[in-house]
């Protein structure tokens, strides 16, 4: 079991960055693959982006180009720097292992784009 702790978010203009953070609890270097999600109000939780321990990456269409994951395995950390933000990201973020499971969803942080 690990325990996953995500920081970073917070309230930008449309057009800013951020980075969030998902510290682990344990080492992360035999977890295959790591995970963001995120959940808008009223909306379910959704595969965001993606990175396996060979450092493949995969993302939705809507961060595409915008968002880059990465994972620091030394660190217990995976991040996700989200660039030219838009409204329509406003959500809380989660991280997780891919495909998750449920016992590891933290607390999220949340990330506000203002118009």
């Amino acid at each position: 079991q690990v325990q996953l702790v995500e920081s970073g978010g917070g309230t930008v203009q449309a057009g800013g960055s951020l980075r969030l953070s998902c510290a682990a609890s344990r080492g992360i270097s035999s977890i295959n693959t790591m995970a963001w999600y995120r959940q808008a109000p009223g909306k379910q939780r959704y595969l965001v982006a993606r990175i396996t321990s060979g450092g493949t990456t995969n993302y939705a269409d809507s961060v595409k180009g915008r968002f880059t994951i990465s994972r620091d395995d030394a660190k217990n950390t995976v991040y996700l720097q989200m660039n030219s933000l838009k409204p329509e990201d406003t959500a809380v973020y989660y991280c997780n292992v891919y495909p998750y499971i449920n016992i590891y969803w933290g607390q999220g942080t949340q990330v506000t784009v203002s118009s």
